[in-house]
């Protein structure tokens, strides 16, 4: 079965659970699920019940997709997501992405819980990705290119939309909430990195670390949509001051962030008319 037949499937069957067709979706990533519990008059459906979807195998990632509204506008919620660690190629781990564009989304806010390696971050604050870096070690868009879902070699020069940037950036100081704008790396996990692989990824320059969210945007990006990116940092990966970590701890900050993060992004969908 083709990629474009899968996607078919999975949207004939989320369209036979309801009439809704949502304008923003949403990946939440590690603790931020909650924000689904947001949506008003929701339609629940449970990722095993959707052709063609993985199933969530993490802590912290319920697996259903919630549609609904919220801030006056329907959107589709992943409560958790798919990671390349747990055994999904990177095409399964976007095939959501794919299936939201089918219906009709055409902006993703896409979510996470990472590491900070900028020192000026702290656990708890809040991060606009302005720029990521691959560090997979392989690419959703790898493999026969289906002209329809986009173009064989899309542009990522802008992969994150600026207009969605500043916008979050009015809302977060308008609501009294530090934020700061960064560059993530995506890496495969499902270990927390060394200190000298920590070391590696801020000589490129970047902000941030976690093992998600890349390959999401280059899909969304490959399909013509756009989007924001939001960091929350529930850890420092600071080389020279690491501490041991494990992922309840991650859970727990994240837990512990989510007020502000659930005010902000609602903020945020409630003004993206404005853009």
């Amino acid at each position: 079965m083709t990629l474009t037949s899968q996607i078919a499937a999975a949207t004939a069957y989320i369209r036979s659970r309801t009439d809704k067709r949502p304008q923003i979706a949403l990946i939440l990533g590690s603790g931020l699920g909650s924000l689904a519990d947001e949506i008003q008059q929701p339609v629940t459906i449970d990722y095993h019940d959707i052709p063609h979807f993985p199933v969530s195998t993490v802590e912290g990632h319920a697996g259903k997709l919630v549609i609904g509204e919220l801030e006056g506008k329907t959107v589709a919620a992943m409560q958790g997501r798919f990671h390349f660690y747990e055994g999904y190629s990177l095409q399964q781990v976007t095939f959501p992405v794919r299936v939201f564009k089918a219906l009709g989304t055409e902006t993703v806010v896409v979510t996470n819980a990472c590491g900070g390696i900028n020192s000026n971050l702290y656990p708890g604050a809040l991060m606009f990705i302005s720029d990521h870096i691959n560090f997979l070690g392989s690419n959703p868009l790898i493999g026969p290119n289906e002209p329809e879902l986009g173009p064989r070699f899309p542009d990522m020069s802008n992969a994150y939309d600026k207009s969605l940037i500043g916008l979050g950036e009015q809302v977060a100081q308008e609501q009294g909430i530090e934020t700061f704008r960064g560059i993530y790396t995506a890496v495969s996990g499902p270990y927390y990195y060394s200190k000298a692989e920590l070391a590696m990824v801020r000589g490129f320059g970047s902000d941030t670390i976690g093992m998600s969210t890349v390959p999401e945007t280059i899909v969304a990006v490959h399909a013509g949509m756009r989007v924001l990116g939001i960091s929350c940092i529930t850890d420092m990966a600071v080389p020279e001051d690491l501490v041991p970590l494990d992922h309840a701890h991650v859970v727990a900050i994240a837990n512990q962030t989510r007020p502000k993060f659930i005010r902000l992004v609602k903020g945020i969908i409630a003004k993206m008319d404005n853009l």
